[in-house]
């Protein structure tokens, strides 16, 4: 049997969220400074706070994002349990953000992708973009979420 998962809007803390990131390979993408700090700013500040449950009530998916809700959709953050992965969690939280923030036909998304993932987006027909600029000069030593 399939279980069933649900996808709301829906705003977590800090804790919950740090939870979920240990039974994922996205807590790769942080920085060790102030960690529960900015964790705690990201899950109140996202424009779009997506969570995917199952049955039990367990955190499956998330997905943040910033928009302005006519233009553009920057996901910050996308991630599945990794005993869920590979049924589809990844692609309907895409989707439903992308509805949320406004349309396929008005809303152009942006992300940075980890490596591993990059088949995934490909596969969501995401492309690899030249035409982005950054500033980066944040302090950042790389860690593991446990």
């Amino acid at each position: 049997m399939v279980e069933q998962i649900t996808i709301e809007e829906e705003r977590i803390s800090a804790k919950e969220y740090i939870d979920f990131l240990k039974r994922t390979d996205l807590g790769l993408q942080y920085p060790k400074e102030r960690f529960e700090e900015r964790i705690s700013k990201l899950v109140s500040n996202a424009s779009i706070s997506l969570i995917a449950r199952n049955e039990k009530g367990l955190i499956v998916g998330v997905l943040f994002g910033l928009t302005d809700f006519a233009y553009w959709l920057y996901v910050t953050d996308l991630g599945v349990d990794r005993d869920f992965e590979r049924q589809g969690i990844g692609k309907r939280l895409m989707k439903t953000a992308h509805e949320k923030a406004g349309g396929t036909k008005d809303i152009a998304v942006y992300l940075i992708a980890n490596e591993n993932a990059v088949p995934f987006y490909e596969r969501l027909g995401m492309k690899k973009a030249n035409d982005v600029m950054q500033y980066n000069h944040i302090e950042w030593t790389e860690f593991t979420v446990k």
